[in-house]
């Protein structure tokens, strides 16, 4: 759903006072939000056309350091700017901020004027373009895992991250009294962001303690990653005002399960028709979606690190705790890494179970059309449903176990080259070989502990 907000509404809030900041952001390699805020003058005034960023903000790591070895950008050349241009149809009202807009920005080179390609935005904005010369257009939707706790943010910090304590006690899956404990933070979330102009669906209690999960109703794909982004933004300052802090890291704890984003996807021609359905096909699904969905599985390992960014996101993937180890598709099973949803009817679709709560959607989204794509464009045959306990299985490919086995998979990818271009994917390939190097370097408390006399 676009912005809630339009021009001539933010120049009445402005002449009336209900709104004096527009935020005006881009969405960075890691999918957070980066930007300006603007005294609401100054944007209608200029900032509305365009504003101005350091270039570094799409090279950076997730502490924000400058590591070389970017194309795009680096210390020989400067770090010069790139233009911030507000796409005005994400103009909205953002009610966990007092007097405040939000508007989402494309990223353009200064001299240039040109798209940034390895913009996240822009990088989906390609796939989509590829999906409707095919006469296609993508519904898409995320469902989006976090856990609640009881200090701050704060508080976390100070205790170095360590032995916090869960909102809730025990497994709230489902759960509506232990889910009840949580709506200081929860009903806030769905209500604020209802008024920020995003559908949200519901909230419930998901398979572990103190973990929810937030469903928001399917969009366009760039209009799921745009609300994707935005509200995981606002959970996070939503639960700063309730007192309380939220991960979206992928694997809190060895012990628990991790924290998933499924992604839900279906196709449509370009006059609204499912194209994912055939009412006389096996399961109601289409030549189409057969053709799309061998893509996903032909291209799974290629696609990971868009899925699986960092480290840690690879402790996600074990086995029983509802995150796929195997590179598999079946009917309504969890156990799976792509599931089957809704079969025989025309709501028939794509969830994939790969992802995780710390995935960046644009790239994730921009990766499963692009495999997607592949399938439709060679007519790739979908191997037989699997059926039983995928983890159980040994006869079937694996989801890539680490980042490194994720990154040389993406690097010799001939299919997001051609899809993305060698510039993408180059410079995603440099950052998931940062994150490597900078885990390599490190000093861990497990090595500490588990050496410190007995080694």
């Amino acid at each position: 759903m676009p912005g809630n907000l339009t021009v001539d509404a933010l120049k009445s809030g402005a002449d009336d006072g209900s709104i004096d900041t527009v935020v005006a952001v881009l969405v960075d390699m890691q999918g957070r939000l980066m930007g300006k805020r603007f005294h609401v003058r100054n944007f209608l005034d200029s900032a509305i056309e365009e504003t101005h960023c350091c270039n570094y903000l799409l090279a950076t790591d997730i502490e924000m350091a400058t590591p070389d070895g970017y194309a795009s950008t680096s210390w020989s050349s400067g770090y010069g700017d790139y233009v911030m241009k507000p796409d005005l149809s994400t103009l909205r009202l953002t009610p966990w901020a007092e007097g405040a807009a939000m508007v989402l920005c494309d990223v353009f080179d200064h001299h240039t004027h040109k798209a940034v390609a390895h913009a996240p935005r822009a990088v989906l904005k390609r796939q989509i373009e590829r999906l409707a010369a095919l006469g296609l257009t993508c519904s898409a939707a995320t469902e989006l895992e976090f856990f609640v706790y009881r200090e701050t943010f704060e508080q976390a910090r100070d205790k170095q991250y360590q032995s916090l304590t869960p909102i809730s006690a025990y497994n709230e899956d489902y759960h509506i009294f232990q889910t009840a404990k949580e709506e200081g933070l929860m009903r806030p979330l769905r209500n604020q962001l209802y008024a920020a102009g995003i559908p949200v669906e519901c909230t419930k209690g998901e398979a572990e303690s103190g973990q929810a999960e937030l469903n928001i109703r399917y969009s366009d794909a760039l209009d799921m990653a745009d609300t994707h982004s935005i509200s995981k933004h606002a959970t996070r300052e939503i639960a700063l005002s309730a007192g309380c802090s939220v991960s979206f890291v992928a694997k809190m704890n060895e012990n628990t399960v991790g924290s998933s984003s499924h992604i839900h996807q279906s196709l449509r021609t370009t006059d609204g028709k499912p194209a994912f359905y055939d009412a006389g096909q096996t399961y109601g699904m289409s030549t189409t979606m057969q053709h799309y969905l061998a893509g996903l599985l032909e291209h799974a390992q290629e696609c990971t690190v868009f899925l699986a960014p960092y480290i840690n996101s690879y402790k996600r993937f074990a086995k029983g705790t509802f995150a796929p180890t195997r590179i598999v598709w079946s009917v309504d099973n969890r156990t799976a890494g792509f599931r089957i949803v809704a079969p025989e009817s025309e709501n028939v679709r794509v969830e994939c179970r790969v992802g995780g709560s710390d995935l960046n959607p644009y790239l994730a989204m921009a990766a499963q059309l692009a495999a997607g794509i592949a399938g439709i464009e060679k007519q790739l045959t979908l191997p037989p449903a699997f059926s039983g306990d995928a983890y159980a299985d040994s006869t079937t490919p694996l989801i890539p176990s680490n980042l490194r086995e994720a990154t040389a998979a993406l690097h010799t990818s001939q299919m997001l080259r051609n899809a993305m271009g060698d510039d993408v994917v180059d410079h995603y390939v440099r950052a998931a070989r940062w994150e490597q190097q900078e885990f390599d370097r490190i000093v861990t408390d497990y090595e500490i502990c588990r050496g410190f006399e007995r080694a």
